[in-house]
Formats: C-alpha cells, structure tokens, sequence
C-alpha cells in the first residue's frame, strides 16, 4: 500500500510538472506575441532583433515536454483522465510551437517594414487591436488550462469568430491602400502576412481551449459549430 500510494505521488508530480511546464511555454509565446506587437505599433528595430533571437527557447521547451512526455506514458502507462490530459497536453505543445512560429513571421514582416522606412505602417493601427485580442485568447487559454475551466474555454472558442471577422477587416484596409497607391503594395502585403498571423495565433489559443473540454469531458468538440455543442 505504501509503494502503491509512492507511486501515485510521483505520477501526480509528473503530471504537474506537465501542466507547469505548458504553462511556462505559453506564458513565453504570450510574451513574444507583446513584444513583437510592441516593435510594430513603436516601430522597435531592438525589439523584432530580441524577439528574433529567443524564438529557440520555445522549440527548447517544446522538446523538453516531449521527453517528459514520453516518459510519463513509458513509466506511468496513464489511463482514463490522466490519459486525455497527457494526450492533450501533447496537442497544446504542438499549438504553442506554432504559435511560436506564426509570431517570429510577424518579426519578419515587421523587420522588412522597418528597412523601407515608409508610412503605411501607422496607418494600421487595426493591428495592435488584432494583436491584443489574440494576446488575450493565449492568455486566456492558459488560464483556462490552469483552472479546466469549460465554461471559460467555450468562450474563447467563441470569440475565436471576432478575430476572423477583424483579419477580413484589415485586408480590405490593405487592398484600398494598395488600389489608391501602388507602391504600398509590397508593404501592405507584409502587413497582411502580419494580421495573418496574429489570426492563426488566435487559431491556436482556440485549440487549446478545446483540449481542456476534451481533459474535463472527454468530449472532442473540433471542427463543431456552437448549434453543434
């Protein structure tokens, strides 16, 4: 009894070093995300080069998890609830690295911007309202993730239509600039890469939430509409 009860804490510790280690991931992407919208809305060279330059701590943390990972299933052999957290955990990782990925191109975008030193950057402003409403979504997620939260999480899921509908906005923007001035296309078309990605991030925080209905749940509510839910 003793062993067994021995065992069950260790798994137990595993498990939470799970969840931190998530948490840590996310908290970092988050960060990211501020900074890159930061050097955007400031025009912030300094910044998109530090951004640039950490973007290898995420991929770090993603295959730190992957080992523990793999050495929960290999040790602990998880089954029912704990089992849906491990494989949902494995999704989120997934869903942060991406994250991760889709914000080092907003750096990008925004690093070319920067070396043409022209105007039409100030007049989308659009982007940082895009930028912070994603920025919560991921911040919101994790707390969701923190709490298993569901009511929470089928929130962000539902939001996640808010961002769509503000990226479609700012294209049409950037096809009137383009249209009206020829020589902010290849700008504007950087612009869109950028509001681009900061959709998919909300993409992203939108998947993690639907993990946690799947841990609470077990329900798998992908691909589902809200009269489906």
């Amino acid at each position: 009894m003793i062993e067994t009860t021995h065992l069950s804490t260790q798994f137990d510790e595993d498990l939470e070093r799970l969840r931190s280690r998530v948490l840590e991931m996310g908290g970092l992407v988050e960060s990211q995300l501020n900074m890159t919208t930061m050097a955007y809305a400031d025009n912030n060279s300094t910044i998109v080069l530090d951004v640039l330059e950490n973007d290898h701590d995420v991929n770090e943390l993603e295959k730190i998890i992957d080992d523990d990972l793999i050495h929960v299933i290999a040790k602990r052999q998880p089954t029912a609830s704990d089992l849906r957290l491990v494989m949902a955990i494995s999704k989120m990782v997934t869903d942060l690295e991406r994250s991760g990925d889709e914000v080092k191109k907003m750096a990008k975008s925004i690093r070319r911007i920067q070396e043409r030193d022209v105007t039409v950057l100030k007049a989308t402003t659009d982007v940082r309202h895009l930028a912070d409403a994603a920025s919560k979504q991921i911040r919101s997620a994790l707390d969701t993730f923190a709490r298993l939260d569901v009511s929470e999480a089928s929130s962000i899921i539902d939001a996640d239509e808010a961002l769509d509908t503000e990226f479609k906005a700012i294209v049409r923007q950037l096809i009137t600039y383009m249209m009206e001035d020829p020589r902010s296309i290849t700008t504007a078309m950087d612009i869109i890469t950028i509001a681009r990605a900061i959709e998919r991030v909300g993409d992203h925080a939108k998947n993690i939430a639907e993990q946690v209905i799947y841990i609470v749940e077990g329900r798998d509510v992908r691909h589902m509409n809200s009269n489906d839910s």
